[in-house]
This record gives C-alpha cells, sequence and structure tokens, in this order.
C-alpha cells in the first residue's frame, strides 16, 4: 500500500488484516519504486497525492518498468470524470474516490483478485498434442517447431483451442477475434479459418478436425479419444 497519511494507512491495514490479507506499508513514491524491485505484490492499492510525486506517475513508473503485471487500485479524494479516466487510461484496474468503504474496498479488492487470476489462467500455455500454444510468445509449436502465423490467425487459433468440441457461430468469432469491426464480414472468419487448416495441416486423419458446420459456424474436434475425453469433462 502506498499512502503517506498514517491514519488513513493504520485504518485501511487493519480492515485488509481483518479481511485476512496481508499488507506492507510505503509512504512515498520513492519507497515504493526502490522497494518493490526486490519483492512480490498480488495488488496496489496506491494513492494519488504523494509528498515526493504524483501517484500516477508512480502508476506509469510500475506499467514501463515492472516485467509482469501487478493490479492497482487508485484511491484519492479527486472525482472529477478526467481524473478517473486519467488514472484508468495510465495502468489502474480500478478507482476509489476517498472517503473509503470498508465494504466497497474488500469487495474491489477481491473482484480484481478473481480478474486477475483468470488473465493469468488466460496466458497458461495450451498444451493440444501435437501442437503447443503460448500466449506469451504468441508462438504455435507442432512436435517442438514453430509454425509461421500472422497476429489474427494466432488469435482465432487460441479462440478455437479453448473452445474445444463447440460450435462457434462466425458472427461469435468475428467478434471474439477481430472485436465490434463493422468493416469486417464473416468471409474474413472463413478465409482466415482455411488458412488455419493449411498451417496447422489439419486433415481427417490428423489427432484434430476443424469442421463447418451448415449454417451455424465451425467447430474444433479431437479424434484423440484420451484427449477427446479430457476436454469434454473440462466443458
Amino acid at each position: 500500500m502506498l499512502e503517506d497519511d498514517p491514519d488513513q494507512a493504520k485504518l485501511v491495514m487493519l480492515w485488509l488484516d481483518g479481511a485476512g490479507h496481508n499488507s506492507q506499508l510505503y509512504e512515498t513514491g520513492r519507497a515504493l519504486i526502490n522497494g518493490i524491485v526486490n519483492e512480490s505484490y498480488d495488488l496496489l492499492i496506491l494513492d494519488w497525492v504523494l509528498p515526493d510525486m504524483g501517484g500516477d506517475r508512480v502508476l506509469v513508473w510500475l506499467r514501463e518498468n515492472l516485467n509482469w503485471h501487478l493490479p492497482v487500485l487508485f484511491t484519492t479524494v479527486r472525482d472529477e470524470e478526467r481524473d478517473i479516466v486519467k488514472a484508468l487510461e495510465s495502468g489502474a484496474d480500478d478507482y476509489m474516490v476517498k472517503p473509503l468503504r470498508q465494504m466497497e474496498l474488500l469487495a474491489r479488492i477481491n473482484v480484481i483478485g478473481r480478474r486477475h487470476q483468470i488473465d493469468e489462467a488466460q496466458q497458461q500455455v495450451l498444451d493440444c498434442p501435437p501442437y503447443q500454444l503460448d500466449p506469451s510468445s504468441r508462438e504455435i509449436k507442432c512436435h517442438d517447431e514453430v509454425i509461421e502465423m500472422t497476429h489474427k490467425e494466432f488469435d482465432l487459433a487460441m479462440f478455437l483451442f479453448r473452445n474445444i468440441g463447440r460450435i462457434l457461430s462466425r458472427g461469435h468469432i468475428l467478434e471474439s477475434v477481430w472485436g465490434r469491426n463493422p468493416d469486417l464480414n464473416t468471409r474474413t472468419v472463413d478465409t482466415h479459418v482455411s488458412r488455419l487448416r493449411n498451417k496447422l495441416k489439419f486433415a481427417d486423419d490428423t489427432l484434430w478436425r476443424l469442421s463447418a458446420i451448415y449454417q451455424h459456424g465451425y467447430r474444433l474436434e479431437s479424434l484423440n479419444p484420451a484427449s477427446k475425453e479430457k476436454h469434454s469433462k473440462a466443458s
């Protein structure tokens, strides 16, 4: 926690302790920057107004220099919309206006924690023999050889392998992989699926089949009985 008001810090740390959280206090931005290099935290509660630098500057430093994502809850007496937007655009995960309220603070901390766990899970390597899909390096390997992919081809592959056995409409794929882009149509999906089939060398005699479902969309299926059972249980 980065907070220069001792009374506020004592109160919030009491709340955190009561909720089962361990906490550490930094009173200046420089102290946090110097200390965080050798520490690992699950969440930072960051005050805007500090004696040595603005909390927004601290936040920008964290996002530019840490090689891991530290969830940040910004707290401040500033309640104008432009200040809230500035904090969020600087990299804050959430924002609370003082005076802080115990139940709301703890609820927001729990929500940020759940969201961060989901984000971390999304970064885990998918092992779908003979393929390995690594979201961090944005690489797909087959028998340890990297398959060259465009940015969107990789995103499409990740989406399909995260939804094994499910029928996915073209509209759903378009929205999930490309976002809400009115300039694109479902033919874009068909084109990329065709490229993906060729690059991953999908065929009926392999362990995977990417099928077009008439008037619906596509479905990626595992033809490996063991893998099929595994993904069936997961879904």
